[in-house]
């Protein structure tokens, strides 16, 4: 656990922590903020990504128009709208403040002008740290997903980390690394310049 990990959240907080290889969760909604660096990490190899099949018809019909960082706020909040959340308003407010400065951002599926699904996460050089997505239509947030690392590909990101792995993330080719493989894989992205947000799609 960082040493401030006491501290309020704060974007300077966040940013020494995850190029230190953890992230926060909440307890709750309203719990206090606990850190993580889990051995094994889960990342998603941007080379070898896949698409499940359904996906892949649903993005070749155009089903959903995809924005950057339209909607952050939102998108966040969107996130957190379940009974049991991790995403507590400290977190909202901490990472709303890390957008802003341009250290988070959000991909967003709109199906007529009605958000329809999305996902947010921090950006540290070369790495993307993927926090959390929400889907309000079928397939919403996996097609953002999609576009994210086409992306990601195409701006020369290095490192997609997806921290703790589960049935959904192992669909799209998610494997566990060693914690010291993952701070080398870390050290080396974070480390490399890449192209402004306003580039990302």
């Amino acid at each position: 656990m960082p040493r401030n990990a006491v501290q309020p959240l704060s974007p300077q907080i966040l940013l020494k922590a995850y190029a230190s290889g953890y992230f926060p969760m909440a307890t709750s909604k309203t719990g206090p903020i606990e850190w993580y660096s889990p051995n094994p990490r889960c990342i998603i190899p941007l080379e070898s990504f896949k698409i499940p099949r359904s996906l892949r018809r649903n993005i070749r019909k155009n089903v959903f128009s995809i924005t950057v960082s339209q909607a952050f706020e939102q998108v966040i909040v969107a996130c957190a709208d379940r009974p049991e959340s991790w995403i507590s308003s400290e977190i909202i407010g901490a990472y709303s403040q890390l957008h802003k400065l341009g250290f988070a951002d959000s991909v967003e599926a709109w199906q007529h002008g009605v958000l329809a699904g999305g996902l947010y996460g921090v950006t540290l050089g070369a790495a993307f740290f993927g926090e959390s997505m929400f889907s309000r239509k079928p397939e919403a947030s996996k097609t953002c997903l999609a576009a994210l690392v086409e992306s990601l590909r195409r701006r020369g990101f290095l490192l997609l980390d997806s921290q703790i792995i589960n049935d959904h993330v192992r669909q799209f080719g998610a494997i566990e690394i060693p914690r010291d493989e993952y701070m080398r894989r870390l050290a080396e992205a974070i480390g490399v310049e890449t192209p402004p947000r306003d580039a990302l799609l």
